[in-house]
């Protein structure tokens, strides 16, 4: 049996005075910035959870009755994979990037200097506790900030783990940890950060948004919603039911992206019904109710949350149904026959309960999910590419999966993040750096220039606007209107190259004196290299 949970002990608001103070005088510094530091901080935050594996995985049992196994699986390999990856890959991120090749602006030498926000705040939920914790620090310290961790006060256990960790593995300058509940975490919104990324629901999204709006301070919501599952009659029941029923269970359906519900033709609802339970019950032979293998609800709150839905549906409970207070355990349910207005739907369940809504064809099936929030995610199940263009093409979700579920948070090179209702902006890997990263655009503007650009000085005369004329942008043919709407555009020879050999003949025309000459080899030279 799993022990008790720890009482946190919260940081006080003088301490948080303490910590914003010091990690903004960090900054200022510039000790963040090389990149050679950063790497340091990243391979100590990698150590952070390797070497301490199994106290992880004993905070997980005690916050969440997590199996090791989904412990391992679901965050801390992934943490630490992630650590590698912004390690290996953090050079290549932050380096100085050349804008695309433009012959108006080349010889300003334009590029984008990738540079670090500042102090950078990050508030984590209580579902993935560790990877949606430190993931977000592994990003922040590869851009060169400062960050501070507010992590859920729901949590104790990982929270406190992580509390303690922190300052033995990382520079306490750099990174520090705040725990707290809803004071502390109002009282670290009354601070301007250079970010602030929030992950959990939206309704204290829209306070932090407003709280952040006060500061002026740039906030990505990572926020949810009902992801739905589009069930196409031909694909194979059997391995659709294993993974939706897997990504369900995991975690006792504790997972942003978790299938909510699922659509589905209504002549096909009793075979794929029965495909769930066969799936349910391969998972669990001596059933659920006895197996270790999945997760308990987080709190007593949650626990009555969720049994209030499943004894408010009007629909039919096909399996599961069972639920004890004392373990805060709810059996993994699917529920049959589910109305749009049905209790089940009111809002994101968060929980291992499953309602199946059948529809008459995927057309009914796009005009719910239409007429609802755009979700974090949204799942479709089909061998027909035509039918998963149909569903994708048509709606709008954070992600678009289709034969699988939740994998797509662990993909590397794939940004996670909602739209709408369901978030804004994008993290993980290398995305994580991008949204902790100020892109500085820069030009170096030479002094010769003005011999081709002097037309924008004053005095203002009908032969310097002539003159401005040669940079004007020049349209592709106006589109033909047809009667219908849709419009045709006749395609033009390219001249391109003739404005280059234009442009070079009239720098080359205009620069004879030999005090130029150097400037212009440097500029020829610069441009070659782009």
């Amino acid at each position: 049996m799993p022990s008790m949970a720890p009482k946190l002990t919260f940081t006080t608001f003088q301490e948080i005075d303490e910590i914003y103070s010091t990690l903004n005088k960090t900054f200022r510094s510039g000790k963040t910035k090389p990149i050679a530091f950063r790497k340091v901080q990243i391979l100590q935050l990698a150590y952070l959870v390797q070497d301490n594996l199994e106290r992880f995985k004993e905070a997980f049992a005690i916050d969440l009755g997590r199996p090791p196994l989904e412990a391992s699986f679901l965050e801390l390999d992934s943490t630490i994979s992630d650590c590698k990856i912004a390690y290996d890959r953090v050079d290549k991120w932050a380096r100085t990037e050349k804008a695309p090749f433009n012959i108006t602006f080349a010889a300003f030498r334009p590029v984008i200097r990738k540079e670090p926000k500042g102090v950078v705040l990050s508030i984590s939920p209580f579902n993935y506790p560790v990877w949606l914790a430190l993931g977000p620090v592994i990003g922040a310290i590869a851009a060169g900030n400062c960050v501070v961790l507010k992590p859920s006060e729901l949590s104790p256990a990982i929270s406190g783990l992580i509390a303690e960790l922190i300052p033995k593995y990382m520079d306490n300058d750099v990174v520090r940890v705040v725990l707290g509940a809803i004071p502390e975490t109002s009282k670290l919104m009354e601070y301007q950060w250079g970010h602030v990324l929030y992950t959990g629901n939206g309704r204290v999204g829209k306070i932090i948004g407003v709280a952040a709006a006060k500061t002026l301070s740039p906030i990505s919501l990572e926020l949810g919603g009902k992801s739905p599952v589009v069930i196409d009659p031909k694909c194979d029941f059997k391995i659709a039911a294993r993974r939706i029923m897997w990504g369900k269970c995991v975690n006792a359906g504790q997972t942003c992206v978790a299938p909510d519900y699922i659509l589905i033709p209504r002549s096909s609802e009793d075979a794929f019904i029965k495909a769930l339970k066969d799936a349910h019950d391969d998972f669990y032979p001596s059933g659920a109710t006895t197996t270790p293998d999945i997760s308990h609800i987080i709190n007593l709150a949650h626990f009555h949350r969720l049994k209030n839905l499943l004894d408010s549906t009007s629909g039919t409970i096909a399996i599961g149904g069972q639920t004890d207070e004392s373990r805060k355990f709810i059996a993994p349910t699917v529920v049959k026959g589910v109305k749009g207005d049905d209790s089940l739907m009111s809002d994101e369940i968060f929980g291992p309960i499953l309602p199946v809504v059948p529809v008459d064809d995927v057309d009914a099936a796009i005009a719910y999910i239409n007429a609802h929030d755009h979700p974090l995610a949204l799942y479709c199940f089909s061998p027909d590419a035509a039918f998963k263009n149909k569903v994708f093409d048509n709606t709008q979700s954070g992600s678009a999966v289709a034969n699988d579920v939740l994998l797509h948070c662990a993909a590397d090179g794939l940004p996670f993040g909602g739209i709408g209702p369901s978030g804004s902006g994008y993290h993980t890997r290398g995305f994580t750096f991008d949204m902790f990263t100020h892109l500085r655009a820069s030009i170096d503007s030479p002094g010769w220039i003005d011999t081709i650009l002097g037309a924008r000085f004053p005095p203002y005369t009908p032969k310097k606007i002539a003159s401005l004329g040669y940079f004007a942008t020049k349209l592709p043919p106006r589109p033909s209107i047809s009667a219908n709407g849709h419009g045709f555009i006749e395609r033009r020879n390219n001249t391109k190259w003739l404005l280059l050999v234009f442009s070079l003949t009239v720098v080359g025309i205009g620069y004879t004196r030999a005090a130029d000459v150097g400037e212009w080899v440097r500029w020829l030279k610069g441009l070659i290299r782009l």
